[in-house]
């Protein structure tokens, strides 16, 4: 029989706390200009904070699942902000990460399970569910509050760029995650609404709903109209398009083996 979690279960695990003194000491490289390769501190800074959204998104699905009635949720590991402890690692933290580098995309994919039958009420598993992208809206706020409170006044410009590509990552993942896609969490919002023939039909689709969105993305049209959307939201939050384009050509630092500068972000400096 599942008990409650434990003391034990919710202690924030070594391994999370690794991951933010790696954020937190390159994300310094950045700001003091000490590392010697700018690049590689971002792309250290950025893939930390970013595998940090990560570990909370997820653990504000378990988080409102334990609250919501799931007791199991403890035992699982999921508290532990361990992203070692999660379902499907691969799908995780992996891919994420490969998602970022391939083409400047924030798509966090499904990771802890949750014991359903443990929480009634349709509002709890919509909640369950739009709890992890509504983290990505927060970490987004948090990442772009120095551009619309104006209080870039001494922040070093490879720092700026480096938290514009961040807040980037942040509010693509929350318009894909809310995408009502099966396999996403937009879908787990609905799906508690939906009959139970439209649910059973839906099913056997979702483990391939998320290789289905990172596909579509790659058609040119699509991928415009997307990214237009990012930007108009960003440019809400006071953040520019030069400013996130400069702060994705730092994180890709590996390219500037064939192009050692980028006239563009150069230029606009």
């Amino acid at each position: 029989m599942t008990t409650a979690a434990t003391r034990s279960d919710r202690r924030i695990s070594p391994i999370f706390l690794a991951i933010v003194a790696v954020m937190a000491v390159s994300g310094w490289a950045v700001w003091t200009d000490f590392a010697e390769q700018t690049g590689f501190a971002v792309f250290l800074f950025v893939t930390a904070a970013w595998i940090v959204s990560l570990c909370l998104h997820e653990y504000a699905h378990a988080r409102t699942a334990l609250h919501s009635g799931d007791i199991s949720i403890g035992a699982k590991g999921y508290l532990t902000l361990n992203p070692l402890k999660y379902t499907h690692a691969l799908l995780s933290i992996v891919l994420p990460v490969l998602f970022v580098i391939m083409g400047g995309i924030g798509l966090p994919g499904g990771a802890v399970y949750i014991e359903r039958g443990r929480i009634t009420g349709r509002w709890r598993h919509s909640l369950i569910s739009a709890a992890g992208p509504l983290t990505n809206v927060l970490f987004a706020v948090v990442c772009t509050a120095p551009f619309w409170l104006d209080a870039l006044d001494g922040v070093p410009t490879a720092f700026r760029d480096a938290l514009a590509f961040l807040a980037l990552l942040q509010v693509t993942a929350a318009i894909l995650n809310f995408a009502p896609v099966p396999g996403l969490d937009g879908y787990g919002v609905i799906e508690p609404w939906l009959s139970y023939k439209i649910r059973r039909q839906v099913e056997p689709f979702a483990p391939f709903g998320l290789i289905a969105v990172f596909g579509i993305l790659w058609i040119p049209e699509v991928n415009i109209a997307f990214f237009d959307t990012v930007d108009a939201l960003l440019r809400g939050l006071g953040v520019s398009e030069i400013e996130s384009y400069c702060g994705q050509d730092s994180y890709r630092f590996w390219l500037e083996f064939w192009d050692e500068q980028n006239p563009v972000c150069s230029l606009s400096r």
